[in-house]
């Protein structure tokens, strides 16, 4: 039936058609294959250019961690002798907690658990990132629970050394 169709055709034709269809095979492997291989591939060289900018980005964030956890270490020299125990109360008292502290327990050698009733969250969390910052003491275990009142909990947590 092809055949037959095509014979029909006069050479012009034929030449046409044959032309037509190999420029309509070439087309559609490039719109099917070859383009989105390449825009892929492109994808993928940004993509891997980004994550090699993170990888710099994490590296030198991590120098500065390092630098960092040092400068909280020597922090812990300039603690004027004090414990953990009664460095933990002091700067609980200062932070303004000192009327929802209602326990301080050492816990370890290095660890001491503080507990309080009715604190501002927002004041415990301050509490806690000036120990660390400061004096390179660091948060092992927090819990939380709502007490009465906007923004207050009982709250316990367990500060160690490093």
């Amino acid at each position: 039936m092809m055949q037959g169709w095509w014979k029909q055709r006069d050479a012009r034709e034929q030449k046409i058609l044959l032309v037509g269809g190999v420029l309509a095979v070439v087309l559609l492997v490039w719109a099917l294959v070859w383009y989105p291989l390449q825009r892929s591939r492109a994808e993928l060289r940004v993509r891997v250019e980004m994550q090699r900018i993170d990888l710099e980005q994490m590296r030198s964030d991590a120098a500065r961690v390092g630098q960092l956890r040092g400068q909280g270490a020597r922090a812990k020299v300039e603690r004027q002798g004090k414990s953990l125990l009664a460095l933990a109360d002091a700067t609980a008292r200062g932070a303004q907690l000192a009327n929802e502290i209602k326990r301080v327990e050492p816990v370890g050698g290095k660890s001491v658990r503080v507990s309080f009733e009715g604190a501002s969250f927002d004041a415990v969390s301050d509490w806690m990132e000036g120990l660390a910052r400061d004096f390179g003491v660091v948060a092992t275990d927090f819990s939380a629970d709502r007490a009465e009142g906007n923004g207050r909990v009982n709250a316990r947590v367990t500060l160690e050394e490093p």
